[in-house]
């Protein structure tokens, strides 16, 4: 097992690697040039010159490549062309609003998503069925940031229970420890505190998680369907086994390897940066900050935020095939 961990964690170099290529040179390539954008409209030309020449946009862009990995290597990511703070602090003071608005939409889309599809698959052709798949087309089918804007309509705009945007009322805002608003504020005991946040995390969660519950929805009805077929269902109910235990244990546990590769791909995805949902509800991650990014051509940002995204897919994947060994001990890695 190990020696597979070792393995994997070794092959992330060349995936890096091959995505800095791309992000570096799609960024050059397609994105305006940052000196106009930087400095403003009524720069002259030998003032946007002196900002390429300082910021080494002059050379040619293999060379900018080779000066740009040769920062990585030594743990520098760059610093923002607007902000001029290192990248790696701009990111990772964002980073936990994603990560917290992310796990909170895994876990709401899990629960609903396997809920719905053990259900489904039970009750298979029935009222319940069809409506948890109709739930699930919808889910898959309705863009997020219209989902989004239909939420803030009717919870914000029309009942005014919940908070629009943002993380929490700024009066509020706990002391950072952990940069999760929800566990610093268990920490301080700010109960307050604690209620704010969670506020503000219901609709963007809510909306970023649809998605993610449909297919995870599909594929547990899915395999639930392949699985109540099986001869040792059978048997187990022949030996009058419970079914709420032949459903459990028998039925949902043997499916479950498919489920959790779902269901770490979706986290994957989610972690690496809801955009639409991050700028509909103005939610301060990383998702929100790459769209700024982008618009100003700021290189440095998209390419280190770029590289967090993929490092963070490979980790779950890696993570996701760790967990099948405990799900299924007949898996051994060599």
């Amino acid at each position: 097992m190990l020696k597979y961990i070792a393995k994997r964690i070794l092959l992330l170099i060349p995936v890096l690697l091959g995505v800095s290529i791309i992000i570096f040179a799609m960024m050059r390539v397609f994105s305006p040039d940052p000196a106009g954008i930087v400095l403003g409209q009524h720069a002259t030309e030998e003032k946007m010159e002196e900002w390429r020449e300082a910021n080494g946009l002059n050379e040619p862009i293999v060379t900018q490549y080779i000066d740009y990995m040769k920062g990585i290597f030594k743990g520098d990511f760059g610093n923002s062309y607007y902000t001029k703070k290192p990248v790696a602090k701009e990111i990772f003071s964002r980073f936990p609003a994603t990560i917290e608005l992310a796990l909170c939409a895994i876990i709401i889309a899990s629960l609903l998503g396997i809920t719905l599809g053990v259900i489904s698959a039970v009750k298979k052709n029935s009222i319940i069925d069809n409506l948890s798949m109709i739930l699930s087309l919808v889910g898959v089918s309705m863009p997020i940031f219209w989902l989004g804007i239909l939420l803030i309509i009717l919870f914000s705009g029309i009942l005014g229970w919940l908070p629009a945007q943002g993380r929490i009322e700024t009066l509020l805002r706990p002391e950072n420890v952990t940069g999760l608003y929800l566990i610093d504020s268990l920490i301080a005991g700010n109960m307050e505190s604690f209620v704010s946040s969670l506020k503000h995390l219901v609709l963007p969660s809510a909306a970023l998680a649809m998605y993610s519950m449909a297919i995870i929805a599909r594929m547990t009805r899915s395999t639930m369907l392949e699985t109540l077929s099986q001869d040792y269902i059978r048997t187990a109910r022949a030996k009058g086994i419970a079914e709420g235990k032949v459903i459990r244990k028998h039925a949902l546990s043997n499916a479950m390897i498919p489920i959790v590769t779902v269901i770490g791909i979706q986290l994957g995805y989610l972690m690496g940066g809801a955009v639409l949902t991050e700028t509909v509800f103005a939610w301060p991650g990383i998702g929100k900050y790459t769209v700024e990014a982008i618009m100003k051509s700021d290189f440095p940002i998209v390419q280190g935020v770029v590289l967090l995204v993929a490092f963070i897919f490979v980790m779950m994947n890696l993570i996701v095939d760790i967990i099948y060994a405990f799900l299924d001990p007949r898996i051994k890695y060599s």
